[in-house]
């Protein structure tokens, strides 16, 4: 792949001098699950993670956990201080985010929303995220996103 290929995403970690490995793929129709992009770009699973945004009365969130996780609400409500939060309509994503279903990235967005990591990211030294766009995907060291996107760690996936 060209290095031609920038997203928000991509041109932060740029901005920030921080490196990362690209990764993409092909998209056949609406397969954009996590566990079919780990399989396609030939990575192991437990090192590819989603990114999930959620809103609640005081704002939103975003959610970084693994992909064959499921977020558990109730633990994410607890750390961002929010009695009741829900998952973000597919509808509003892109005008919330920049980013749409599937190629939405924890770096990069229109506005930088508290984000949570899951505690498991602390067994990696690098996890693979969204690079902003389906069909792209990066791997960057845990402390550089963590950092970048001033984000918490918490148990707040369960794994299936």
């Amino acid at each position: 792949m060209s290095k031609k290929v920038k997203t928000n995403a991509l041109r932060k970690l740029d901005q920030q001098k921080i490196p990362y490995e690209i990764f993409t793929y092909s998209v056949d129709g609406d397969q954009v699950d996590g566990i079919t992009v780990a399989n396609k770009i030939g990575q192991p699973i437990d090192e590819v993670y989603k990114t999930l945004v959620l809103h609640g009365k005081n704002g939103h969130y975003v959610a970084v956990i693994p992909v064959e996780a499921t977020l558990n609400i109730k633990a994410i409500s607890k750390v961002v201080g929010e009695k009741k939060l829900e998952m973000l309509a597919v509808k509003d994503l892109e005008k919330t985010t920049g980013y749409i279903r599937g190629g939405c990235s924890p770096v990069g967005m229109k506005k930088q929303f508290p984000t949570v990591l899951d505690e498991s990211v602390q067994h990696h030294e690098t996890i693979i995220v969204s690079a902003g766009q389906i069909g792209l995907q990066m791997k960057v060291k845990v402390s550089d996103l963590l950092h970048l996107i001033n984000a918490k760690v918490s148990g707040i996936a369960d794994v299936d």
